[in-house]
């Protein structure tokens, strides 16, 4: 028996895609690998992805509050914070660097979910991350 994983994926539900749609494909830019009309899975990174559900057809249901916080890994922290000011994206934060050994800011996504672009500034940490 093979108890390896292969990748991961994060659902988010919204009970409307079209504003998500937008957002993960003309704002964040990702690429659309899936697209089951009620859900569509987009690739973050080599096996790491996120996809969006209509929560009318999927599994979960969308909350009042999200906890939920999905964080990107970049080397290039600030020029993120300027294509999102640039698209009109609501910044939480300014670019920082908080007691972690990481430069990070945090910003808001359609549904209310919350995420942070973030670089590891430890290589013994950041390695993993590449």
């Amino acid at each position: 028996m093979n108890l390896n994983l292969d990748s991961q994926i994060t659902f988010l539900y919204f009970k409307d895609l079209a504003p998500a749609i937008r957002f993960f494909e003309d704002v964040l830019k990702l690429e659309k690998v899936e697209d089951q009309e009620f859900a569509r899975i987009y690739r973050i990174a080599d096996k790491a992805f996120v996809g969006i559900v209509d929560e009318a057809k999927g599994f979960c249901k969308t909350q009042e509050s999200s906890a939920v916080l999905i964080t990107l890994v970049t080397e290039d922290v600030q020029g993120w914070y300027d294509h999102l000011k640039a698209q009109g994206v609501k910044l939480l934060s300014e670019v920082q660097r908080p007691l972690a050994p990481v430069e990070c800011f945090f910003f808001e996504g359609p549904g209310g979910y919350r995420f942070e672009v973030q670089r590891f500034l430890d290589p013994s940490t950041a390695k993993f991350f590449r």
